[in-house]
């Protein structure tokens, strides 16, 4: 059967479907009551449903919500233990993994060693794994390229990392290295790495922490800070010492780029908004480089350009070559040097681009076949494909097919596989993985990850008894729930609420991001006005009419290139849309960001 021929067969179930959210009536009534917008109640029940806390510190971020650091298990021994190598001249190694997160891991615990508690450069060894030729977490090349320095750091610090590593920190302990595992990762079923000096993770059974949706920078920041008050108590360190607080710019960063939830988390929540608030100030050479990258009209940042401009940069450099341009770039101590290591994270992430491009096609063909089958979950091997961006790709097949989704290529190791996986709501992928490893240990002997995204390795003559395992463990989770692609809508506006005003009133519930999605709304229009733009004439810019208002609309990626629109002057069109503010040399205009339209 053609790919065409099962594309119709299938048109209604992959149909993109515009759909109200469900919304938290008792919740919304509450956000009311507080004192909130008509609008702004809206939008919190829609995406908060079944939150019985307070809304103040969700509604009104703030640094006074952050938990004590020493409610973190292992926290407090871990910060004497690396107070100690700090007084005793210990080198100390620094591993974290190769995205963002790790990235911004990495410099929160490399300047507050080298810049508050004053250890030196040489004695601090960066360790930051090649997606390619090392694999994810404390891999055995890792581990080798440790074993390997001369002198040997006697304390490793990890961070984004290690939970599921016991076997290579057991390799690292024997050789007489003290591992501080730092982490955000779910841990394996039989808990922390036996191995390790102390784990850090608040998804330990036995942690205090009341939040286990923070990233791992925030992990590793809050075990530094409490570092710095050990040093202080043991008068190594006076107490006029800088706080990390500044450092809070990379915090937000990592946590945004790392897809941990903006919904329910007041930490998030405040770590986020403070961050940008430092990020703003633009004192940081990579702020400043980036800045002048995207153009004046992108300042000030907010999440969605730490998202969707920022974090792909960092993350394309690691996912295609070596992350430690991502790690000079962020540490950058001038401008100059700051547009050196852009330009290299810019091109990489051009050469991303593409390569996703060309996978997500080949995918998006391969899926076909599950989709034919009424598969609720799609594994797909990729036998050309690039390790490097599995994540994206599977990202791109739950957009497209509303279906959790795997993407496998070939791994480093001769006849093994390595897959990034992305999940939907009301499945958590970690969960499914674990089940499935249940079901099938041989098939699965190595993953880890959360509720949204995880990765895998397994052999490639398991595939089949993976994806079985795998079929299996979703299809419990989600019974014979209907999946489909779906765009979730807060509703309609009415013609006069599409102005400055209402995105400003939209803009104090901000941050949004992973389960705090930013408003979305659904309409009908008028087409006024229509021409193709971009490079490869891909965008409409669009004129759209409702109740006698006229506004400026674009649809990014609404045409294949070299394709006329579907529609002309005078189409009645059903659109999901953003609102968003248009820059143009100082003076600022509403319009409308269409996500997805549908002829009537």
């Amino acid at each position: 059967m053609t790919f065409d021929v099962v594309e119709r067969a299938l048109s209604e179930t992959l149909r993109r479907r515009i759909q109200p959210r469900q919304r938290d009536e008792a919740l919304y009534q509450r956000a009311l009551e507080a004192g909130l917008s008509e609008l702004q109640a809206r939008v919190l029940a829609g995406r908060l449903s079944g939150y019985a806390g307070e809304l103040e510190p969700l509604t009104t971020p703030s640094l006074r919500h952050l938990e004590h650091p020493e409610k973190l298990a292992d926290a407090r021994c871990s910060a004497e233990r690396i107070a100690r190598a700090v007084t005793e001249g210990e080198h100390i190694g620094i591993l974290t993994d190769y995205d963002v997160d790790g990235i911004t891991s990495h410099v929160v615990i490399l300047r507050a060693l080298n810049e508050v508690f004053g250890v030196p450069s040489h004695k601090l060894h960066s360790l930051i794994g090649h997606r390619i030729n090392d694999g994810y977490g404390i891999s055995l090349p890792l581990v080798e390229r440790t074993l390997a320095l001369s002198p040997r750091p006697s304390l490793v610090i990890t961070a984004d990392c290690g939970s599921s590593d016991e076997p290579r920190i057991a390799r690292l302990r024997e050789a007489g290295i003290d591992v501080i595992v730092t982490d955000h990762h779910a841990l394996p079923l039989e808990g922390p790495p036996a191995s390790a000096y102390a784990t850090v993770n608040p998804t330990r059974d036995d942690c205090g922490f009341p939040d286990t949706t923070i990233a791992g920078c925030m992990v590793a920041w809050l075990t530094m800070s409490l570092t710095r008050a050990v040093l202080i108590e043991l008068g190594v360190l006076s107490p006029s010492t800088p706080k990390l607080s500044p450092w809070l710019s990379y915090v937000a960063l990592g946590t945004v780029a790392d897809c941990v939830s903006l919904g329910g988390s007041a930490i998030n929540r405040a770590v986020v908004t403070q961050g940008l608030t430092l990020i703003n100030r633009m004192e940081a050479a990579c702020w400043r480089a980036m800045a002048e990258r995207l153009g004046a009209d992108s300042v000030p940042f907010d999440a969605e350009t730490l998202a969707f401009q920022m974090g792909p940069r960092i993350n394309a450099r690691s996912r295609l070559d070596d992350p430690y341009a991502a790690l000079h770039f962020m540490l950058a101590a001038d401008e100059t040097s700051a547009r050196t290591h852009l330009e290299v994270l810019d091109q990489d992430n051009q050469s991303r681009k593409a390569i996703e491009s060309d996978m997500a096609d080949t995918a998006r063909t391969l899926a076909m076949d599950d989709l034919a089958a009424g598969e609720q979950v799609l594994v797909i091997f990729l036998e050309e494909g690039h390790a490097g961006v599995q994540g994206i790709v599977a990202s791109r097949l739950v957009q497209a097919f509303g279906r959790p989704a795997f993407v496998l290529t070939p791994a480093a190791a001769t006849g093994m596989l390595t897959g990034s996986g992305r999940s939907i709501e009301g499945l958590h992928l970690r969960d499914a993985l674990q089940r499935a490893h249940d079901l099938t240990p041989e098939a699965l002997p190595r993953f880890g990850g959360h509720r949204g995204a995880a990765g895998i390795g397994l052999p490639i003559e398991q595939l089949e008894a993976f994806q079985n395992a795998l079929r299996q463990a979703v299809n419990e989770q989600l019974g014979d729930r209907e999946l489909y692609p779906c765009v979730f809508t807060d509703g309609e506006l009415l013609a006069q609420q599409l102005s400055l005003s209402t995105l400003e009133e939209l803009e104090r519930l901000a941050p949004y991001g992973r389960e705090f999605d930013a408003p979305l709304f659904e309409g009908e229009f008028r087409v006024e006005n229509l021409r193709v733009v971009g490079a490869d004439g891909s965008h409409l810019m669009l004129e759209l009419s409702n109740g006698g208002v006229s506004t400026r609309a674009i649809w990014f990626r609404a045409l294949t290139p070299g394709e006329a629109p579907a529609f002309g002057l005078g189409a009645r069109l059903h659109c999901a849309y953003k609102l968003s503010r248009n820059r143009w040399k100082g003076r600022e205009s509403l319009q409308l960001m269409i996500e997805h339209a549908e002829a009537l």
